[in-house]
């Protein structure tokens, strides 16, 4: 375990946090993309399918447990309590278009042809792509949110955090996982359109806000 690794992590859970609160608070999902929320409850749910089965640390099983019950969570409050709010119109991404060829990817490209380990290689493929429905959502509806901006930031923080920890764990352990880096490489690709809206709308936005109060 090492600092970036575990900063990584604790920007993913605030990522998760920061969702769940706006959820709650505003008793409204508006500006969020239900279906990228169902991609991260799948991705979560195939990777952890070992939470029962096999115990690496007290902080691993912890992580594992945070993820799957803040998508879970996140999920309910969207598609059942909340779901009156739920922009359906805007949310059309075609995610069997995402689905389908991670899991096939999976099947093809993995580290040996278990039933586990094509689940967690499908997850870390599909992981990678499932921002896709909330960036689509944000391209139709031009309008990104202050919370949901911030929701995406720490996502995308979380993602470019791994980049480090693996360039440490490549120069201190010689490890290396070329699915891991490749899938994480292309999530981190797709963050960089919405870390150029967030600097241009959200930060801007408050500074001219700051400047006129």
């Amino acid at each position: 375990m090492n600092l970036f690794r575990i900063t990584a992590d604790v920007a993913h859970a605030v990522a998760i946090v920061i969702l769940l609160l706006k959820i709650w608070k505003s008793r409204s999902c508006e500006g969020i993309s239900g279906r990228s929320q169902v991609l991260f409850a799948i991705t979560f749910f195939t990777r952890y399918l070992d939470l029962f089965t096999s115990f690496y640390s007290l902080y691993n099983t912890v992580m594992k447990v945070l993820f799957l019950a803040g998508s879970i969570g996140t999920v309910y409050l969207m598609w059942v309590k909340f779901k009156a709010t739920y922009d359906r119109n805007n949310d059309t991404f075609r995610v069997e278009f995402l689905v389908i060829p991670s899991l096939i990817l999976a099947l093809i490209i993995n580290h040996e042809f278990m039933f586990m380990e094509v689940m967690w290689t499908f997850s870390i493929y599909l992981e990678a792509v499932a921002i896709m429905p909330q960036l689509f959502m944000l391209s139709r509806t031009g309008n990104a949110e202050t919370i949901t901006a911030h929701y995406l930031f720490a996502l995308g923080s979380y993602r470019f955090l791994y980049i480090f920890n693996w360039v440490y764990r490549y120069y201190t352990e010689s490890f290396f996982d070329p699915i891991a880096v490749v899938a994480g490489i292309v999530q981190t690709v797709l963050y960089a359109d919405f870390f150029y809206l967030y600097i241009t709308r959200v930060i801007q936005s408050n500074r001219q806000f700051e400047m006129s109060a």
